[in-house]
């Protein structure tokens, strides 16, 4: 009886640390991902406005055309 008690302990230590472990990294990938998010929108703004810039220059080229 003593065995499956201690079977049973174990069992339970080793679920409840390995969901810990999963929350910390689950929270870790999150934090990552928005990061991400917010490192792309300044460089998504960034190009458009060189688009914006070079079009620009090509419409005043036409012009002068």
């Amino acid at each position: 009886m003593s065995k499956l008690l201690s079977i049973l302990v174990a069992a339970m230590f080793a679920v409840s640390t390995g969901s810990v472990y999963a929350a910390t990294h689950a929270k870790a990938a999150a934090e990552k991902s928005e990061m991400k998010k917010e490192e792309k929108a300044p460089a998504k703004k960034a190009v458009k406005k060189v688009h914006k810039a070079k079009a620009k220059k090509e419409m005043k080229k036409e012009e002068k055309k």
